[in-house]
């Protein structure tokens, strides 16, 4: 049975809120997470930040509106770190420059 079939709350208890609720977040390989979030989800990355210790922040969403948090860290190991439905894409702002 696929994970799709099951839904995306199914998804969650399978695999990552176990791990997750006992400190464990899902874990793997950055290309291997996100080709399995493309292939049942998908999604694909929407946006990236870089945190001050190096941990690459990633978000990956759906046209349907699913949505998965992904943390890259220095050290090569990548985490899914939350997961959710209904995302909505915000209205791009530009920073205002004073002079």
């Amino acid at each position: 049975m696929s994970y799709r079939m099951l839904g995306w709350a199914a998804v969650l208890t399978v695999i990552a809120l176990p791990a997750m609720a006992q400190g464990r977040p899902t874990c793997g390989e950055r290309s291997d997470l996100l080709a399995q979030l493309k292939e049942q989800f998908e999604e694909s990355p929407s946006g990236v930040g870089v945190t001050g210790n190096g941990t690459v922040v990633e978000l990956t969403t759906s046209q349907s509106g699913s949505w998965t948090l992904l943390l890259s860290f220095p050290d090569g190991r990548s985490c899914l770190m939350a997961a959710g439905e209904n995302w909505e894409q915000a209205p791009q702002r530009t920073a205002r420059r004073s002079l």
